[in-house]
């Protein structure tokens, strides 16, 4: 089954980044420091992109449900810079940095409502995978080009400093 037409998002423009907003920090995401637990990083910006993708690209919950598609996490790089706490608000900032015609490698950045401070960074290879097959699978020519003009909404956002980065210990 192929979405021959999008049944959610939109075709633009896109904002640069996108913002996504609404999120609060749940008592059971609280670990035994009293901050949110490292995992749930991970489940917050997965929700937060769920969103995004809904909203904007329509490749989100909506198509896999009528596409017999949808996307799967390929590797995760998260940086934590900030704790956040029990009942805290907090928003995610998109911005696609690469894509191809079945994968898409984003950025997002995590900021506390409270007082804007940046609290976590993700950067991530998403790719679109068919439910029979289990496989890559190219988006639909329609998400195709929703997500290439977000590419290029997005190409012109300053770099950040965090993408691309590598794990290692400072040595000063």
């Amino acid at each position: 089954m192929v979405a021959e037409t999008p049944q959610s998002g939109h075709d633009g423009p896109y904002p640069a980044p996108v913002d996504v907003r609404g999120f609060t920090v749940r008592p059971d995401w609280i670990d035994y420091n009293g901050h949110m637990n490292v995992g749930y990083y991970g489940v917050a910006f997965d929700q937060a992109l769920d969103v995004m993708l809904e909203e904007h690209l329509g490749t989100g919950k909506t198509y896999a449900e009528t596409a017999g598609a949808g996307p799967y996490i390929l590797q995760s790089h998260v940086q934590f810079r900030r704790e956040l706490l029990e009942g805290e608000g907090f928003r995610v900032e998109f911005r696609l940095l690469d894509h191809d015609a079945k994968r898409m490698i984003y950025f997002a950045r995590m900021f506390s409502e409270r007082d804007d401070a940046l609290c976590a960074t993700q950067e991530a290879l998403l790719m679109n995978v068919s439910q029979q097959t289990g496989r890559g699978a190219p988006f639909p020519d329609w998400a195709q080009a929703r997500i290439a003009r977000m590419a290029a909404a997005h190409g012109a956002l300053p770099p950040d400093p965090a993408v691309g980065a590598r794990l290692a210990i400072r040595r000063d």
